[in-house]
């Protein structure tokens, strides 16, 4: 992936919140999990427009740069008192092969996945996301 797509503080807002009218057709949401770190500037967003007040994290990584790391190298630990339940939201920047979301979904079976964008490999993991991407290293605005 040689390529790049570059997002902008503007469309990186104006795709979160159309994430926000997406998730508010599907349901009542109480708790978001942002997966950190990609996720946590979306969960913020998502917090005020879905007026959340619960959120939490997971630490998680799947890149070192843009190395991805093999399935093995990859740790996270799911805190006892985040509770599976269907009003949960994950939420992350980037769907890029699906990996981080189908490693937490076992834990988390009754929550919705959601990204801001997806890429072909990872569309399959989330439930909803803003929009889907070509399969190119993405920028965020943070880079």
């Amino acid at each position: 992936m040689t390529e790049k797509i570059y997002i902008n503080w503007q469309d990186f807002h104006q795709h979160t919140k159309y994430l926000a009218q997406k998730l508010k057709d599907t349901g009542y949401f109480s708790k978001i999990i942002a997966i950190s770190r990609g996720g946590l500037v979306p969960a913020g967003i998502l917090a005020y427009e879905l007026n959340i007040r619960d959120c939490n994290t997971i630490n998680i990584s799947s890149y070192d740069g843009e190395k991805q790391r093999d399935i093995s190298d990859i740790s996270f630990a799911v805190s006892s008192d985040i509770v599976d339940s269907s009003q949960v939201l994950i939420i992350d920047d980037l769907a890029d092969s699906g990996r981080t979301f189908n490693l937490l979904r076992p834990y988390f079976p009754s929550a919705t996945f959601a990204c801001v964008y997806a890429k072909p490999k990872g569309i399959a993991s989330v439930d909803l996301c803003a929009q889907e991407l070509p399969d190119k290293w993405v920028v965020f605005p943070w880079d």
